[in-house]
């Protein structure tokens, strides 16, 4: 695995690739890896690309500054988990060289409805930030395809939409959740969970089967009060359970069963915050 931290550098690398014929597959990542992340790069090379990740925890989408000081950071152990997934480069860049005239002039996307509803109305201000790097990075890597995690459903909508506002041609993969035993969505903020938190965590991926077990027999709104008593009862507090159309994340009042249909929650427990959602 060849390892860069200038741009100058990974864009002279990736250019002569391509010019040998190369197809660049990138995994963009905040670090802290786990087996999700690990599986990305490795389906990013089974499907014949030059699998690119990189590693950069961008300060523009964290609106709680706390949880930007709280991020976990094991770039050593990063290194190691992506050599065993088989990853070809890593970029490494620091924020003067992802941001060299400062966050403030970084272009900015409007995402129109995406940006107002669920994790852009919880968490303001964190899907410019998103469309800051994430642009930034698709300008440098210059790749062919883009591998993300179902788990943030709602970023992979607000990216394919950046995609197109670019006018790039990035083909969008979007590979499923990789899941604890216990259904938990493999996340780097797990690694905050206590263990008495971990062992309650499972209760947010029951409550999503449940929305999915019920949906040809019992109205939404009755599903989602469910959810939401359980995970009171078990210490969360609970910001959404939501039912929303998979193609655009318009959302429902109740089951449709002539559209795609995902299921999202996110709920604390403690400090730490945790989304998942499961496609019906």
């Amino acid at each position: 695995m060849v390892i860069f931290r200038k741009i100058q550098d990974i864009k002279a690398y990736i250019s002569d690739q391509k010019a040998a014929g190369a197809r660049i597959g990138f995994i963009p990542t905040m670090g802290a890896l786990h087996a999700g992340h690990a599986s990305l790069a490795a389906k990013a090379s089974e499907a014949g690309n030059l699998s690119v990740c990189s590693i950069f925890v961008n300060p523009t989408q964290f609106n709680d500054k706390k949880d930007l000081e709280k991020y976990p950071v094991s770039t050593e152990s990063d290194i190691e988990a992506l050599l065993a997934a088989g990853c070809d480069v890593l970029f490494l860049p620091s924020v003067d060289e992802i941001y060299p005239d400062g966050t403030d002039a970084a272009k900015t996307y409007d995402f129109g409805y995406l940006d107002t509803i669920l994790e852009g109305a919880k968490r303001p201000g964190h899907f410019k930030g998103v469309g800051q790097v994430v642009s930034r990075l698709l300008e440098i890597v210059q790749p062919d395809s883009l591998y993300m995690g179902q788990k943030d459903y709602q970023q992979c909508m607000v990216v394919r939409k950046l995609i197109e506002l670019m006018g790039a041609n990035i083909e969008m993969v979007i590979c499923p959740t990789t899941r604890e035993a216990d259904g938990l969505a493999m996340s780097s903020r797990n690694r905050r969970l206590t263990e008495p938190q971990r062992a309650l965590a499972g209760i947010i991926y029951q409550c999503l089967v449940s929305i999915q077990s019920k949906k040809d027999n019992t109205a939404f709104d009755i599903v989602r009060k469910e959810c939401e008593d359980l995970l009171a009862a078990k210490g969360f507090i609970t910001e959404y359970v939501a039912l929303a159309n998979a193609n655009d994340l318009s959302l429902l009042d109740n089951y449709n069963k002539d559209i795609p249909m995902v299921a999202l929650i996110a709920a604390r427990i403690g400090e730490i915050r945790l989304i998942d959602n499961l496609l019906l």
